[in-house]
């Protein structure tokens, strides 16, 4: 699998204590994210690598108004973002999660294929 026309970003700019930024922080970052977003003019699918992730992909893009109610993060959810942007939920891809098991090769890989699916099909 290769990807092409991807753009990656971070929600949070810097490792705090314990790798666990505070609500703050996040609020803090939050702007760069957003303009960075407005920047990309042909977004399609954004894929939340973590909770931290899928939930500052929904504050910061904004959730379609046909969703209700705001969708719990978990592996393989999908929600609809405003501007037909599809959000896609993963574990994160640490090596806790990894050397766990709780996230594999094939449910990784199984989240792009849902990405490139998407993309497909518009």
């Amino acid at each position: 699998m290769r990807l092409t026309d991807c753009y990656v970003t971070a929600a949070v700019r810097c490792a705090p204590p314990a790798n666990k930024p505070l609500p703050a922080e996040i609020a803090n970052c939050r702007p760069y994210l957003i303009r960075e977003l407005e920047l990309l003019k042909r977004v399609r699918v954004i894929v939340g690598l973590g909770r931290l992730a899928f939930d500052a992909a929904i504050n910061s893009v904004g959730l379609d108004e046909s969703v209700k109610p705001r969708p719990k993060f978990g592996h393989g959810v999908e929600t609809r973002l405003k501007n037909e942007i599809m959000l896609i939920a993963s574990f994160h891809p640490s090596q806790q999660n990894t050397f766990t098991g709780r996230l594999t090769e094939p449910m990784f890989d199984r989240i792009f294929t849902a990405a490139q699916r998407i993309i497909s099909s518009r």
